[in-house]
């Protein structure tokens, strides 16, 4: 006979207490309760220990000790009996979620500063668009941005990478899914119609945002007029001009009677060496690295950059240190009334058997327009030792054309400059000593964006135009220098950002 499956003993027995069959398929509880089948109660009341059954004849008379159909369940979160059948088991609890409701951002990286097609390194479950619709997208744009920038791209190998992944992130910011094919090919075929660049600072080079927004600021920055009245409060004391190296006096004596430093030793501006002066200097006397002087601890030791850099020959070239302010210099007169209210100055200077002397200055207006700009020839018995083209960008065949001594050329600039117009300028001590200048308006761009670690360190001009104008200046090589019309544009510029952005919380200097 086969054994039952007590499928019926939730069910009373029909004949109850008169039932005569010895393996009832019925429940026979004399307590009128019923056994569930199933246990579904949340927290159960402790019941007490069954006895244990002893025969099969046993079990099946007494109806108490029948047993549940076991329920199943795939984890037990509560801790396990000694017994399945002493003590009713619990049913299966729900598991918690722990987690919060939405996810974690997953900020978006991107491998920079390639050569090449740059890659997108992102989350795919944090990208609207699939990552291979925006890599075949980011490679279109790369190669679209490396036929753009095809002039500049030899000095600059990296720039075609790097606008080519923030051109895709700001077009991926600002669209969805559905538009982001169409943004991209309007992005491409914007660029397409973008002037070719000849040089970093170039407008047309950056993504669109970056284009846009500096058109922005040099609109506001070309329509801004700066005037006396206006730039007041940000010209120099006398006290500050003389702290930070200015002459604001004649000096005594007579000027003017050496002019050269021929046979005379002198200390190299470049490497420390005691040297004399002479016009054909040997071409490998002075080994000297061409960048600025700075300190760094190494291991607990300061050293400075003639330790840590490779230094590197300099042909045929010595340098002194800069020129004293000669016994000749003329403090800047009132002359017609074409004087000008405010003007940018730059100049270039040049190693020579007199110092430092200049070899072009260049002005331009409140407006900046260029007013000036001419090449410098030396005076008499004075030789040229290095044009220090690196820096001047002036090299000996373009120096043939000078024409104006710097006396004439002061003198013409007496048209446009006088005791009360404004000179702006960076580092601008340097180029009134060589021009042989005494002024008291100026303002210093190099004074007005103080260095964090205060006087004497200085902030570079590129650095403090890269990180207010967004632009690139001085960006040639070492055989094309720079430009000192650029630089007096740039300085003006940085004065009239100053001037909308600062202005209000600046105190006199």
């Amino acid at each position: 006979m086969f054994s039952t499956l007590d499928l019926f003993q939730s069910s009373p027995c029909p004949e109850r207490s008169k039932c005569k069959r010895s393996n009832c398929l019925f429940s026979h509880n004399t307590d009128g309760s019923q056994l569930p089948l199933l246990v579904a109660e949340v927290n159960p009341a402790p019941r007490a220990p069954r006895p244990s059954p002893t025969s099969n004849t046993s079990r099946l008379d007494s109806p108490s000790t029948s047993s549940a159909v076991p329920v199943k369940r795939p984890h037990e979160l509560s801790a396990p009996t000694s017994s399945r059948h002493d003590v009713a088991s619990e049913p299966p609890r729900q598991r918690l979620r722990t987690a919060t409701g939405s996810r974690p951002v997953i900020p978006s990286t991107t491998s920079q500063g390639t050569i090449g097609v740059p890659v997108l390194r992102v989350s795919a479950a944090q990208s609207q668009v699939a990552i291979p619709v925006r890599q075949a997208m980011l490679k279109s744009l790369y190669d679209h941005f490396a036929v753009l920038y095809e002039a500049i791209l030899p000095s600059n190998p990296t720039l075609a990478s790097e606008h080519a992944l923030r051109q895709e992130d700001e077009i991926y910011k600002k669209s969805t899914k559905h538009t982001y094919r169409n943004a991209v090919i309007n992005s491409i075929a914007a660029l397409k119609k973008r002037a070719t660049p000849t040089s970093a600072s170039h407008p047309s080079v950056g993504t669109e945002g970056e284009v846009a927004a500096r058109l922005e600021s040099q609109q506001k920055l070309s329509e801004l007029r700066l005037s006396r009245a206006v730039l007041q409060q940000l010209i120099m004391s006398t006290a500050t001009m003389k702290q930070w190296g200015y002459v604001v006096e004649i000096p005594s004596g007579d000027g003017g009677g050496k002019p050269h430093a021929n046979g005379q030793v002198k200390k190299c501006d470049r490497c420390g060496q005691s040297f004399a002066v002479r016009k054909d200097p040997k071409k490998d006397e002075c080994r000297y690295h061409w960048g600025r002087v700075f300190t760094r601890n190494i291991n607990g030791t300061a050293r400075n950059c003639a330790f840590i850099r490779v230094a590197r020959k300099a042909p045929a070239r010595k340098g002194v240190h800069g020129d004293a302010m000669p016994s000749d210099g003329e403090s800047t007169t009132d002359t017609a009334d074409t004087a000008l209210d405010v003007v940018a100055l730059d100049c270039e200077m040049i190693y020579t058997t007199g110092g430092m002397r200049v070899a072009r200055i260049s002005v331009v207006d409140g407006t900046g327009t260029t007013i000036f700009d001419e090449l410098i020839r030396m005076d008499d018995h004075v030789d040229v030792i290095d044009y220090n083209t690196r820096f001047s960008g002036i090299t000996e065949e373009s120096h043939q054309s000078a024409s104006l001594t710097l006396s004439s050329a002061r003198k013409s600039l007496d048209a446009f400059i006088n005791s009360q117009t404004v000179i702006i300028g960076h580092a601008l001590e340097n180029d009134l000593k060589t021009m042989r200048m005494i002024h008291h308006q100026c303002i210093d761009t190099a004074i007005l964006f103080p260095h964090r670690a205060g006087p004497p360190y200085r902030r570079s001009l590129r650095d403090l135009v890269k990180e207010h104008l967004g632009i690139e200046i001085q960006t040639g090589d070492g055989t094309s220098g720079h430009s000192s019309v650029e630089d007096s544009v740039a300085t003006l510029d940085l004065v009239r950002w100053y001037v909308l952005n600062k202005v209000k919380t600046a105190t006199p200097h």
